[in-house]
């Protein structure tokens, strides 16, 4: 129903915005790279630093030859895209009696991120180093808090730092770790203060919780994952037809696992 289809005296000083809810990946990501976007296609190439030999010493013997140092290229590349575009009639500016305009600004910028969001955790699904299906073991078994510690122990093994660790989960998942006493004595009795953003942290993890997953529990390290966005236009126009105004924006983004090993995913079921 169009917003000039009310009449004046039914409006509020204030709109009522729709809920949104939390967005976690946007910022769990580095975004080392983003000042390099300026158009769709770009493309950033990322330079990882091969390891060094070391070899053992002795005092009798000369030191081998210098190696040369060597590195993997990987390249992200812009290649993903969304915009709005909407008008709101001269009329229904008036009868609002509300900032109406920064209101619906506020509403695309979410809709952008949301729409961003989706992108990366796609990304990281399609891309991580160890994805797999697991059984959630039975609370006998040790439930969700050892699929914690399976991932800790995963981690641990594949030499990841221990430093900064995150694990993000759906509301389901996240009901049955709430329903696991270890965990929620753990919580109450831990010295450990959780990120910002984090609804706990456990198993050397900061834990999150994304609406936006639903089986897939999935543990990162920020430095493997990066993304790219910026807003990249934002114009305000009077169409043509019509006495109203019309804003129109467009944000790219680009999103790359560069560190697979430190990407994990899996899929659990009951």
């Amino acid at each position: 129903m169009a917003i000039n289809n009310f009449i004046p005296q039914v409006w509020s000083a204030r709109l009522q915005e729709n809920m949104q809810q939390q967005l976690v990946f946007g910022a769990l990501c580095n975004h080392n790279y983003e000042g390099d976007i300026t158009q769709w296609g770009d493309t950033v190439h990322i330079n990882s630093l091969n390891d060094i030999t070391v070899k053992p010493y002795d005092p009798s013997v000369e030191i081998s030859d210098p190696e040369q140092l060597s590195g993997t290229d990987t390249t992200l590349t812009i290649d993903h895209g969304a915009y709005y575009n909407f008008f709101i009639n001269d009329v229904d500016a008036v009868q609002a009696r509300a900032d109406l305009m920064e209101a619906a600004m506020r509403n695309a910028a979410y809709r952008l991120a949301a729409d961003a969001e989706e992108y990366i955790i796609k990304t990281i699904l399609d891309n991580a180093g160890i994805n797999e299906t697991r059984v959630i073991p039975t609370a006998e078994a040790g439930g969700m808090y050892s699929v914690l510690v399976q991932l800790k122990a995963t981690m641990d093994l594949l030499g990841v730092p221990r430093q900064n660790r995150k694990l993000v989960m759906g509301p389901l998942l996240e009901a049955d770790l709430l329903m696991d006493e270890r965990f929620v004595t753990f919580a109450s009795v831990s010295n450990e203060k959780p990120a910002e953003g984090a609804v706990a942290r456990m198993a050397g993890f900061d834990i999150y919780v994304s609406h936006d997953l639903t089986d897939q529990i999935i543990a990162m390290t920020p430095d493997a994952v990066t993304f790219a966005n910026q807003i990249t236009k934002v114009d305000a126009y009077r169409p043509e037809k019509g006495f109203c105004d019309g804003v129109k924006g467009l944000c790219l983004s680009g999103a790359k696992v560069v560190i697979p090993d430190a990407v994990i995913v899996y899929k659990l079921t009951d």
